[in-house]
This record gives structure tokens, C-alpha cells and sequence, in this order.
């Protein structure tokens, strides 16, 4: 006998859950992989234009794994949190050296490629192996908070204890005939299209008949939301360096929440461009051109982008790795942050008709 919440769901997802996402129908463990890390933090909306095009350019663990880095943020461009990426390429190329392109298929193996937590590599193994795990994504915690009724918050250790109980607890005992992974896509679907953070469609939800928040009528108060402090401004002045028609961008450090991205050199607030041109890139230029500040916010933080565009009047700078002049048009094809493609899409607008 399957547990109330698993025989509900189950039984929903068969006329109401998501069946054409491009991941499903398939037992592929990259295929699945990719998705995974794809739709952390992002809407599937969102991640499908871009898993259609990935797994076009690098369609198998060795293709990605051969793949320079470059071109794996190229690709990402856009979708944003990019550590993603750098931890896919990452664990593909540990894969090759170090299991003979196999993937592995349990979930404490899968736990230990980069970038992989436990939910995760769970979802990976239900989908890629019809394994019996447990998932615990964000949307799930918060199906879990209202139908279990816990008003702790969703980032306690306790909590999240709690919750990886239920969890285990929830899931079917019987995975054959495919109840697992119908189990954890209908969980997933819940999450997604009925259970939303705001104005919940209970009225709708499988689960309604034994919801504690909806007996409770508590919906809207669970999960418990956390008190946000402010988010902290940084500012930071982007240097539009244009010769011969012609764009400089450095490469960023490994590491950072830009690591390994192409962007315009960067200076901070106060610092005369023109000198550090001059000091530091070897480059003479003309006094620079103030543009319309650009806002961008992260999750941590805001960040004020106060861009100046300033004609090289000397020879090109030294080559350098790390330097590269490029055409705008150009540039929106390399592996740039959000806020840098919109940067250049408003500053070179005439450049792409």
C-alpha cells in the first residue's frame, strides 16, 4: 500500500502533471544531470532554450569533457549563477579521468562530483536509475512545510532534518512500474504549478484532503518566512575601451560569482580611468564618455554599474591571455555576464541592426 501523499501524486500527475519537458523520456544519466543543474534557480522556461542548445553542441560526458572552458560559458551566457557551469565541466572531465566516462549511479556516488548536493543527486538517481531516494529541492520544502505543517524556518538545520524525514518517509515502497520517478516528477509538478510560494491553487491540489496548513488555514504563513536584511550596494565602473571599431575585454579570475567570464575592465568609484589606462593597460585614451548607469541585482547583493566609454588614441595593447580586442557583435557570442550583454547591447546598439 503506497502512502497517502505518494498514491495522490502519483495518481494526479497522470492528467495533470508536466509530461513534454525535453529531459523526460529518457534513462540518459547526462541528459538528466544537465537538467538538473540547469533548473537549480531557474524557471524551466528559462532552462529549455538553453539545455536544447547544450546538449546540441556537447552531446555526451566527453564532449563537454573536451570542450575548453570558454566555450562552455559561452553557451551558459545568460542563464546566470555560473559556478554551474564551471562545476559541470569540472565533474565531466572527472568523469572521463577517473571512471572511464561512466556515470556514476548511486546517489553518494553522484554526491561527489562538484556542484552536486543531495537532492540533486538523488533526483538524478530516480530519473538516470530508478533509484529509491528522496528529494528536497525548494519548491518540495515548501510542499512539505504546508502539508506536514512545520513552521520552522526552511534553512534551520533542524528543519531541514525534519523535512529529509518526511521526505524518506513519503516515498513509495513499491518503485516498480515507474512509481518512483512518477512519484518525483508529480512531488516536483506539485511544487511548481500548485504549491507556489504565493497565492497557492489549493483548491486544486491533490493533497488538499489532508494538509495540515490547509486545514489550519495557515497556507499563506507556511513556510515560515526568514526576515531579510537589506541587500548590501556595491558599485563598480566598467571601462568601454573602443578602438578601430574594436572592444577590449579581460578575463575574470577562476574563482567569484563571475569566474572565468570575459567582461570590460573593471575600476572602482573615485579612480581616474584615464590614468589607470595609461599605468595599467599601457593605453593613452580619450577623457571618457559617461553612460546611463546599469542596476543589476544578485541574491546577495545589488550592484551599481556606472559605465564609461573611452577611444584608445595609442597603439593596441601588449597581448595577454587575458586581453582580447574584439567586435561588440563579437562579443555577445563569448561567455559575458547578463549585465555586461545588456551593457553592450545598449551601448553598440547600431552594431546588430
Amino acid at each position: 500500500m503506497l502512502p497517502f501523499i505518494a498514491q495522490q501524486l502519483i495518481h494526479w500527475h497522470g492528467r495533470f502533471g508536466r509530461h513534454n519537458l525535453p529531459w523526460q523520456d529518457t534513462r540518459d544519466p547526462y541528459a538528466i544531470w544537465l537538467s538538473e543543474i540547469m533548473l537549480q534557480q531557474t524557471q524551466v522556461t528559462t532552462a529549455i532554450p538553453y539545455y536544447t542548445r547544450f546538449l546540441r553542441e556537447f552531446p555526451t560526458i566527453r564532449s563537454l569533457a573536451e570542450a575548453p572552458l570558454d566555450a562552455v560559458l559561452a553557451l551558459w551566457s545568460g542563464l546566470g549563477y555560473y559556478s554551474r557551469a564551471r562545476n559541470l565541466h569540472l565533474a565531466a572531465r572527472h568523469i572521463m579521468q577517473h571512471r572511464r566516462g561512466q556515470f556514476p549511479s548511486t546517489r553518494t556516488e553522484i554526491e561527489q562530483l562538484p556542484g552536486i548536493g543531495r537532492s540533486t543527486a538523488a533526483a538524478i538517481a530516480v530519473f538516470a536509475f530508478g533509484k529509491r531516494e528522496a528529494i528536497l529541492d525548494g519548491n518540495v520544502k515548501r510542499v512539505f512545510a504546508r502539508y506536514f505543517g512545520i513552521d520552522g524556518f526552511l534553512d534551520e538545520t533542524k528543519t531541514v532534518s525534519l523535512l529529509w524525514k518526511k521526505a524518506e518517509a513519503a516515498l513509495p515502497a513499491d518503485c516498480r512500474l515507474g512509481n518512483i520517478e512518477t512519484y518525483t516528477q508529480a512531488l516536483m509538478d506539485l511544487g511548481a504549478t500548485v504549491c507556489i510560494r504565493n497565492s497557492p491553487r489549493c483548491h486544486v491540489c491533490p493533497l488538499q484532503q489532508q494538509c495540515i496548513a490547509y486545514r489550519n488555514r495557515c497556507v499563506d504563513q507556511l513556510p515560515v518566512p526568514k526576515q531579510r536584511k537589506p541587500l548590501p550596494q556595491k558599485e563598480t565602473v566598467m571601462l568601454l575601451l573602443l578602438q578601430q571599431q574594436k572592444l577590449l575585454l579581460q578575463k575574470r579570475a577562476p574563482k567569484g560569482i563571475w569566474g572565468a567570464l570575459w567582461c570590460p575592465p573593471e575600476i572602482e568609484t573615485g579612480i581616474d580611468p584615464v590614468h589607470y589606462c595609461r599605468n595599467n593597460l599601457k593605453l593613452t585614451v580619450q577623457p571618457p564618455i559617461e553612460l546611463p548607469v546599469l542596476n543589476h541585482q544578485f541574491t546577495h547583493f545589488k550592484l551599481r554599474i556606472y559605465p564609461q566609454l573611452l577611444h584608445v588614441i595609442s597603439d593596441t595593447v601588449e597581448p595577454h591571455p587575458q586581453l582580447t580586442w574584439i567586435s561588440p557583435v563579437d562579443a555577445l557570442e563569448q561567455g559575458i555576464p547578463a549585465p555586461v550583454r545588456k551593457l553592450l547591447k545598449q551601448t553598440f546598439a547600431k552594431h546588430y541592426g
